[in-house]
This record gives structure tokens, C-alpha cells and sequence, in this order.
């Protein structure tokens, strides 16, 4: 058996073909725990373990895709939060399990670890480890219906929270054959079950690629309004050379062709297709099973290797290196776009840890570096046009490499992260204690003169930036390093950067970009993230950097001062004064009423009947008590962590909103102009 991974999939799916009736069903514990510590089955019980069981019950429909015996899944969200899925795959089997005596539906569907993933030929290649996926979600769930079509007739069985509410009927007759879950997550274990449309298409969408010729639908049924019953099919007889096409949409293309290759070794099916772009980063999507692996494993291991060894090979054949220049996978790598799908036939699927993230079978190491290996030497020879786009890429890649090697060495030069010569602009604080110290990121030399006079200096620093910084989207290190903003800035933070960073050297452990609350301060702080997000992974992962949240508004009401973050904050402040003014008014019939004006008032510090309101234009404008008060004072202030829920979206965006293509660009402006809040033009 594997170590111990939690997520598998039970046989959703059975019958018409092969030898698969209710004695290929293998039943090897009970499903008692799984209510108990769902967290153990489906990693959480928040929204990711939420997906998890649409994931759970679509991959079995997808074994059935993968084995030959189904062309058609669809995904609907359901009204009161139920969600189906129906394959026209063989149908779980209905007859008598031996072991369990009762039907093979009801073993599978009550029973943890009893499925076809345990023995015979039902399924050489499958998603599943342990065959638990859809016992767990009938155990996770407030009701669940299993409907199925086998050999003319269809059978049914309800069941709530895991338990079978009846036996198994037959409720009539049908054509064809496969099977229908129907579930409701049970609110007793999910706080909040509310199904995210995006986050299912784009998993949906991926599986489609993945499983080529396969046709995937969703449909959103639910009875709001804002899902609109939207509908959408995916089906990709390309498969992987699809998915790198579309991921390549927005991207100037280096090799016109798709590098594409499928074929198995030793029970091992590998499919590899990539394409280069003019781009400086790498996007590698590793598969096991059809099982996204975050953080690679050995089959992404075995296609770098071949990928350095063949492209070192081809450029020493044919001129394009120098004698004593190698080509090291950091080139060869730049601008790369693939997908690696492995698999695995009759043998059980290792992965490092409970999430999938990194496979580790050995075995498919040697497999995609023999496959690809041999199929991408001969694709560089028979394409002599695209090898010469390929390799004039990675050769630009290592010539800018060492050239960043020399900036590097420049700017990073020994005991240059040491305190000894930090950048004059630095107000440092006085603790030397990472974990405790602080910097502020700030815009232009007036905020940074009014932030150096209100921090605290025992733990709070202060960095001015002048200007907007490179984006660094658009050039590659060498050029970065000669921006003075963005070379003082990887002094002042102490760890280096790229391939020589060092997160243990970081000397604060909270980075606060603080820049003004209108467009050129958004600008700013979208190519601060850019910065952060390609070169300082880390720090965001760590939980290190954030987004300080200066007020709007400063509104005045004889002593009484209060600051609004935003415009329905400041209607509110209004609102409370209005309000207290009429109460006074009312203890003393002989004063004067005030109230505040209904609207938006206009212009920066208007008086409106003894109400003073100032629209704060800059952080420059805030003398060194408010914007300690507002937002420097960690009593107070509000700060926003930047983290990534989806890696992949977040580099979309950057590509979008900082790279060449303008009509990407325009397009998301005018699709989320909208959106926008507190928008000064």
C-alpha cells in the first residue's frame, strides 16, 4: 500500500465491460472515522474541502473516462446547495457483494476503502489511492442519492449522513448505462457551503485537457439571480497541447509548433507538450493520474533533466555555445510552458505528504526522461527552424544570467547585507530582531519625512522610494539590479534575492508597502507586488508582506474626530452625527439643530454646518500624529496580509495588467472598471 494519503476515490462506476461485477469490489475497513476527523479525508473543512468532494465524485467519473468506458461528465450546482454529477460510464455494480452481502452500491457508497482499485483489471489506471472518495462523501454529506443504469434497468438508494435510508430498488428502466451522485454537503460539518462557480470551471476545464476527446460540462441551476444559470462544455481533442496553447493565449511564441509526445514504458503512459514564449518566467503543471502535483515530484524531475541534457547537446552539436558555457536549468527553463501527465497503470500512487502536492513514485522519473528525452532530441532535429527559435532563447537566458551574476555581485557583494553600509535613505529602527522589527515601504520623499517622524523607531523602519519603480515584469535582473530604488530596497530587506535569497537573513518580518490612495499609489503598489511575487516568493508565503490601509477621510465634528477608510464609512460617520445632533436637539429644544447634508459632500477640507470633512489626497498631506493614529499605530491600524489562495491566478493577473500585451490589459480594465472604489482621475 501507499503511505498514508487520505484522498481516493471508491468505484463510482462499473459493469457492462471487462469483468467487473461485485467481486472486484474489496472492502477493507469501516466508515466510522470519517465524521469524526473529516480534516484527515479531505485536508480541511473549508471551502478547498468543500470543492474536494465535487473533485472526489468527478474522478471516479474520470477513471471511468481514463479506462475506455465513458465519453460524457457533466457538473450541476444545484438550489439548496446540492450538486450532481452523472457519467454514461458501466454503472456501479447492483449485485450481492460475498464479502459484505449486501449490493455492491451500497458497499460502496457505506464503506471506506471498498472499491475496484484493489485487485483485477476494472481499472489499470485511476486517481484514487484507497478507493474512499465517494464513501467520504456520502459520510460528509446531509443526503445523498446514488442512481444507476446497468444493462437496462435503473437502481436507486438514499441515503443521510452515510446511511442508507432503504435498500437498493429498481425504480425502472433506462438505455445506455452509468451513474448519478447527488449530494448536500452536511452543514453540521461545513460552516459555510457555498460553491464557488470559478473555482469549479477552472478545475473542470483542467481535468478536460488532462482526459483528451472527454466531454466535461458544468451547469450553474442554482435559484439566485447572480449565478444566472450559466452553462459551459469543455471537451479537448488535443488534450495537453490544448492546455499549453491556452495558457500561451496572451504570450509572443517563440517554437509555432507544440512540442507534443505520448507513449508508455513499462506500464507508465507519459505525455509531454511545451512551447517556449517571450517571457522570463516558467510554467511547468505536473500530473499524476490526472492529479495536479503543486510541487512536481519525479516525473518533473526526469523532464528537466532530459530538457538540460538534450538542449545542452543540440546547442555543442550545432555552434551555439562556447566552449566552457553550459546551459543550467534556470535557462532552459526561462519562458517554458508545459505539461507533464504520467499514468501510472496497476500500481498504487506515492505522493510526499496529505496533499497530492509532489509525487513520488520513482519509477516515473525513468519513464518521462526516456520518453520525452528521446522524442524532444528528434524534435529538435527534424525542426530546425523551431530548434533555432528554441535555442537562440535559452542561449539570451544564459547570457543575461551571467550578466545578472555580475550585478549580483555588485550589489551583493560581502557585508553589504550585513548593516554595514545600508542604504542612506533607510530610517532603520533600533531592534535587531527580525521577528519584531517592521518597514514601511513609502511613497516619494514627503510621505517618508512625515512616516520618519510618527513611527515608533524601537521596531518601525522607514524607506522612502521616489518614484515609480521598474517593472520588473518586463526586464530581467541584470536591469533590475541597476534601478537605485530597487537596489536599495533588496539591501535594505537583508536577504538577497532570486536564486541567492536567503529567507533567515531577512531583517523584518513585516513589509508594509504604504503608498497614497489613488491611481499613481495603486500603480506603485502593483509593481512593489510584482516585485515581491517574482522574486520574493517567499516573503509572501511566509505570511511576511502587507498592504498598509490609510484613511479617506478625516471628518470633524466640533471635538470629535473620526476617520473613514472608504466612502460607505464615511456615510456612516455622517449618519452618527446626524443622528446625535437630533438627539441633542431634542434634550434642548432651544439650540440650534445641525445636521449633516444628505449626498456626497465635494473638495478637500468643506465646513458643512459645523461638520469638517478632508479628503486626504496623499499620505503627504497627514501631519506625523494622524498617520501614526491611522496607520502606523499597531493598536489601530488596519493592515492587509498579502497571501496567494491560487498561484496561478495571481501570475495571470501580473502578466495582464504588467506585461506587453496591451489589448489584455484594456480588456480587464474595462471589465472590472466597474469594480473600482475611491477612483481619482
Amino acid at each position: 500500500m501507499a503511505k498514508n494519503n487520505k484522498k481516493s476515490n471508491a468505484t463510482l462506476n462499473g459493469g457492462n465491460g471487462g469483468s467487473y461485477t461485485a467481486k472486484d469490489i474489496y472492502v477493507l475497513e469501516g466508515l466510522e472515522p470519517v465524521r469524526k476527523r473529516p480534516g484527515m479525508y479531505i485536508g480541511s473543512t473549508g471551502v478547498d474541502g468543500l470543492h474536494h468532494l465535487i473533485w472526489e465524485v468527478v474522478d471516479n467519473s474520470l477513471d471511468e473516462a481514463m479506462a475506455g468506458f465513458a465519453k460524457n461528465i457533466s457538473v450541476s450546482l444545484l438550489p439548496g446547495n446540492k450538486v450532481r454529477v452523472v457519467d454514461d460510464g458501466r454503472g456501479i455494480p447492483v449485485d450481492i457483494h460475498k464479502q459484505t452481502k449486501v449490493s455492491a452500491l451500497e458497499t460502496v457508497m457505506t464503506t471506506l476503502h471498498a472499491g475496484g482499485k484493489f485487485g483485477g483489471d476494472s481499472y489499470k489506471v485511476s486517481g484514487g489511492l484507497h478507493g474512499v472518495g465517494v464513501s467520504v462523501v456520502n459520510a460528509l454529506s446531509k443526503s445523498l442519492t446514488a442512481q444507476v443504469c446497468r444493462d437496462g434497468d435503473k437502481w436507486e438508494q438514499e441515503y443521510t449522513r452515510g446511511t442508507p435510508e432503504g435498500k437498493v430498488k429498481k425504480t425502472g428502466s433506462c438505455k445506455g448505462s452509468g451513474t448519478a451522485i447527488t449530494f448536500e454537503p452536511d452543514i453540521e460539518i461545513f460552516k459555510d457551503v457555498k460553491f464557488n462557480w470559478d473555482t469549479i470551471l477552472e478545475h473542470l476545464r483542467q481535468q478536460a485537457y488532462l482526459t483528451a476527446g472527454i466531454k466535461i460540462q458544468i451547469r450553474d441551476e442554482r435559484e439566485k439571480e447572480e449565478y444566472l444559470h450559466k452553462s459551459y462544455a469543455f471537451c479537448f481533442e488535443s488534450g495537453i497541447r490544448s492546455y499549453v496553447s491556452f495558457l500561451n493565449r496572451r504570450q509572443k511564441v517563440k517554437n509555432e509548433t507544440i512540442f507534443y509526445t505520448a507513449k508508455e514504458v513499462n506500464g507508465i503512459h507519459t505525455e509531454v507538450a511545451l512551447q517556449y514564449v517571450d517571457d522570463l518566467t516558467a510554467r511547468e503543471l505536473a500530473f499524476a493520474n490526472n492529479i495536479y502535483n503543486q510541487e512536481g515530484g519525479s516525473h518533473l524531475t526526469g523532464f528537466r533533466t532530459a530538457l538540460t541534457r538534450v538542449l545542452n547537446d543540440y546547442a555543442r552539436k550545432n555552434g551555439y555555445l562556447k566552449d566552457k558555457d553550459s546551459l543550467t536549468g534556470e535557462d532552459v527553463r526561462e519562458g517554458l510552458t508545459s505539461v507533464i501527465a504520467v499514468k501510472i497503470q496497476n500500481s498504487v500512487l506515492q505522493f510526499e505528504g496529505q496533499t497530492k502536492s509532489k509525487l513520488g513514485n520513482p519509477e516515473a522519473r525513468g519513464a518521462v526522461e526516456s520518453v520525452f528525452g528521446e522524442a524532444f532530441s528528434s524534435y529538435l532535429e527534424e525542426n530546425p527552424s523551431e530548434a533555432r527559435a528554441i535555442l537562440e532563447k535559452v542561449i539570451l537566458a544564459l547570457e543575461a544570467r551571467k550578466a545578472a551574476k555580475a550585478a549580483k555581485d555588485t550589489v551583493l557583494r560581502k557585508g553589504v547585507l550585513d548593516g554595514l553600509t545600508l542604504p542612506g535613505k533607510l530610517a532603520d529602527c533600533q531592534s535587531r530582531k527580525a521577528e519584531e522589527s517592521e518597514i514601511f515601504i513609502v511613497e516619494g520623499d514627503s510621505a517618508g519625512g512625515s512616516a520618519k517622524m510618527a513611527r515608533d523607531r524601537k521596531f518601525q523602519a522607514i524607506l522612502p522610494l521616489r518614484g515609480k519603480i521598474l517593472n520588473v515584469e518586463r526586464a530581467r535582473l541584470d536591469k533590475m539590479l541597476l534601478s537605485k530604488e530597487i537596489k536599495a530596497l533588496i539591501i535594505a530587506l537583508g536577504a538577497a534575492i532570486a536564486d541567492e535569497l536567503d529567507i533567515s537573513k531577512l531583517r523584518y518580518h513585516k513589509i508594509v508597502i504604504m503608498t497614497d490612495a489613488d491611481v499613481d499609489g495603486a500603480h506603485i503598489r502593483t509593481l512593489l507586488l510584482t516585485l515581491f511575487y517574482r522574486y520574493y516568493l517567499p516573503i509572501i508565503e511566509q505570511g511576511y508582506l502587507y498592504i498598509a490601509q490609510p484613511p479617506l477621510y478625516r471628518i470633524q465634528k466640533g471635538k470629535d474626530i473620526r476617520y473613514a477608510f472608504s466612502d460607505g464609512e464615511k456615510e456612516k460617520i455622517l449618519k452618527d452625527f446626524e443622528k446625535i445632533a437630533k438627539e441633542k436637539s431634542k434634550k434642548d429644544e432651544s439650540a440650534e439643530t445641525e445636521t449633516s447634508p444628505e449626498g456626497e459632500p465635494e473638495g478637500v477640507g468643506i465646513k458643512i454646518k459645523g461638520i469638517n470633512i478632508q479628503r486626504y489626497k496623499g499620505l503627504g498631506e497627514m501631519n506625523p500624529s494622524q498617520l501614526w493614529e491611522t496607520t502606523m499605530d499597531p493598536a489601530v491600524r488596519i493592515l492587509k496580509q498579502v497571501g496567494i489562495a491560487d498561484a496561478s491566478e495571481a501570475s495571470k493577473t501580473f502578466e495582464i495588467l504588467m506585461g506587453d500585451e496591451v489589448a489584455p490589459r484594456k480588456l480587464f480594465i474595462q471589465t472590472h472598471a466597474r469594480a473600482v472604489q475611491n477612483l481619482d482621475v
